[in-house]
């Protein structure tokens, strides 16, 4: 018996929802050009790691506000919606720094 389904991106948990972001992502940074990793460590949020000559940035998918956003800091310019067409130039331009 076959139990295997798509899940559609409105559907699944919390961590799912965040993984199926973040690899989304990764293929949009992927086509930018960008190496990038996904990262599913047991005590951490799932996050996308592009590597940087500064040191890897850290790309997390959160909930905010009822909507998805990537973020890779603390600071209030350090995030966008996760379905703005400009997440992966943004991420890209970031790593470059």
């Amino acid at each position: 018996m076959d139990n295997s389904r798509a899940v559609p991106l409105a559907e699944g948990t919390y961590p799912q929802q965040q993984y199926l972001h973040l690899v989304r992502l990764a293929w949009d940074l992927r086509w930018l050009g960008v190496g990038v990793r996904v990262e599913l460590a047991p005590s951490q949020e799932p996050c996308l790691v592009v590597s940087r000559a500064a040191g890897p940035v850290r790309v997390l998918a959160l909930l905010r506000g009822g909507r998805w956003v990537y973020s890779w800091g603390r600071g209030r310019n350090q995030w966008i919606a996760a379905l703005s067409e400009d997440a992966a130039p943004t991420i890209r331009k970031v790593a470059a720094e």
